[in-house]
């Protein structure tokens, strides 16, 4: 029996081809493959050869953005093009945008062991790097949003600035217990690596605003699909918790945006709004009506609204500094 979230793929690949993006697999070390959606135009055409076969790593295949760079980092429950459908097409046209799959995501996979956020951060800004990506704004969502400050909080020199959407800078053992316990889960494997149409349900009854009705077919497929690499994912989530003891404010040179579902379940209002106090000066926030954790895809014109102005405002910054 076919798939139907498998079926749905390729129409979703055309629709990031004619966006402009297209998929890279990209070495980072041996053992470590990233997948990452790139600009089209920063891939150089092959020379068409008998003589050698160019590697798919090969740095000469690659060529400097040439527009302000927007990084889109995903959450725990889908990869990075189903993650960010809506914001690719919407950005774009004024910005070179990438678009990774995270490692245990997608077709990215490595033999490292570590599996705290530092560990994604890390492998992502070198695979940037092989890239040619100097400079960029990374936009992360929930977990994302976590390896998003990390990379801003170890490589300020690359990320310029920070959008962060339904996330919180670290998890804490008692951020985690408050959350799991108000959601009426066990655990965060329990709650975002469900393996029952059951857990499925619950997951999506919790991250977003209005009530989504699917057939149970397609939460099975769903299941199937976008669920592999169970035993990485869930020591992902082991190691995001930290100790409340040990958490520490970093001081961020960035400007730090905090764009929000108003309804959030998981991180709820009072959570960003705290964080941007704790944040400083250079942190703001907006939140969005009627969305709850997924508002990039309940609200998708509005996220994008929100997103591109504040993407124009770095730009008037840069202008006023010259």
């Amino acid at each position: 029996m076919v798939n139907l979230v498998a079926a749905q793929k390729p129409l979703l690949l055309a629709l990031m081809k004619m966006a402009g993006i297209i998929p890279h697999t990209l070495e980072i070390e041996p053992g470590t493959v990233m997948n990452i959606w790139v600009p089209k135009e920063t891939i150089k055409k092959r020379k068409k050869s008998k003589k050698s076969i160019p590697d798919a790593d090969d740095p000469s295949k690659t060529t400097k953005p040439t527009k302000p760079v927007v990084v889109l980092v995903h959450g725990f429950a889908a990869e990075g093009i189903v993650t960010w459908q809506f914001q690719v097409g919407s950005l774009a046209k004024k910005h070179s945008v990438y678009v990774p799959d995270l490692l245990f995501f997608g077709g990215s996979i490595t033999d490292n062991l570590d599996r705290s956020p530092t560990f994604q951060a890390e492998y992502l800004v070198k695979g940037l790097r092989k890239l040619g990506v100097e400079k960029c704004t990374v936009v992360g969502f929930s977990y994302g949003g976590m390896v998003a400050f990390k990379m801003a909080e170890l490589y300020p020199e690359l990320v310029e600035a920070v959008v962060i959407s339904g996330s919180i800078l670290a998890m804490t053992d008692s951020i985690s217990k408050d959350t799991l316990e108000g959601l009426g889960f066990s655990s965060s494997s329990e709650l975002l690596l469900p393996n029952s149409v059951k857990g499925c349900k619950a997951l999506l009854k919790v991250a977003a605003h209005k009530k989504l009705w699917f057939p149970d077919r397609l939460h099975k497929d769903f299941l199937e699909v976008m669920f592999n690499n169970r035993k990485e994912r869930a020591e992902l989530l082991e190691g995001l918790i930290v100790s409340t003891k040990d958490t520490t404010i970093p001081n961020f040179p960035q400007r730090i945006h905090l764009l929000w579902g108003e309804n959030d379940q998981i991180f709820k209002l009072e959570l960003a709004q705290n964080m941007k106090e704790q944040l400083g000066e250079k942190a703001t926030f907006q939140g969005i009506k009627k969305a709850g954790h997924l508002v990039h895809l309940e609200r998708p014109c509005v996220y994008n609204r929100c997103l591109k102005q504040f993407l124009a405002s770095l730009h008037v910054d840069k202008k006023s500094t010259k």
